[in-house]
């Protein structure tokens, strides 16, 4: 009798919900980019970031329930011109002796079937400011092994640097201004499952 209990017991109690640990997934900096764009002028000058790195923390089955985090060393800024990237590095702009990295930590991510909405705290020189980022969930490819299984997307927004106090600007002689305030941020992601 007591035997038969213990296994009607088994046999009709809930199924716990299986426990699994977060995947980790390491963004591949060579198959991954950063740029940005400001207006100088009458067109858009692109630069990028070339060190930095991040993570991604999701379960392949519910992404949305996953994480981002991302650290950028500024002084890695790249505008393919060192004059003014040495400008950029300097207190007019990123201030890079005294903000040596500029973060990104995701606090939703939403992922439904081909898009992903990113939101999450921006640091720059500092100062943390809420950021959205919108774009396209590139998808999930191989084998769900360490070093085998990879995740990617590409998603951009628009800041305005004066919030975060890059506030550099010349003034022109026919009005307005040298440099636009907003500036235009995608990134391109494809991550390694660790």
């Amino acid at each position: 009798m007591l035997v038969t209990l213990v296994l009607a017991g088994a046999l009709f109690a809930p199924n716990p919900a299986p426990l699994t640990d977060p995947v980790t997934w390491e963004i591949d900096p060579v198959h991954s980019e950063i740029t940005f764009r400001v207006r100088h002028f009458v067109t858009k000058v692109p630069g990028t970031f070339l060190q930095w790195n991040g993570t991604i923390t999701a379960d392949p089955g519910k992404l949305s329930d996953g994480a981002v985090e991302v650290v950028i060393q500024t002084a890695s800024i790249s505008t393919k011109n060192e004059r003014r990237d040495a400008h950029l590095r300097s207190p007019d702009f990123f201030a890079a002796d005294s903000f040596p990295t500029i973060t990104f930590k995701s606090t939703t991510m939403d992922v439904t079937g081909s898009t992903i909405k990113l939101s999450g705290d921006l640091t720059i020189r500092g100062v943390t400011k809420p950021v959205v980022l919108t774009g396209e969930f590139g998808g999930v490819s191989g084998p769900p092994e360490p070093k085998k299984q990879r995740i990617g997307f590409s998603a951009s927004t628009k800041v305005n640097r004066i919030d975060y106090g890059v506030k550099w600007n010349r003034a022109l002689e026919g009005g307005g201004f040298m440099l636009s305030d907003e500036v235009d941020i995608t990134i391109n992601v494809e991550a390694v499952r660790q």
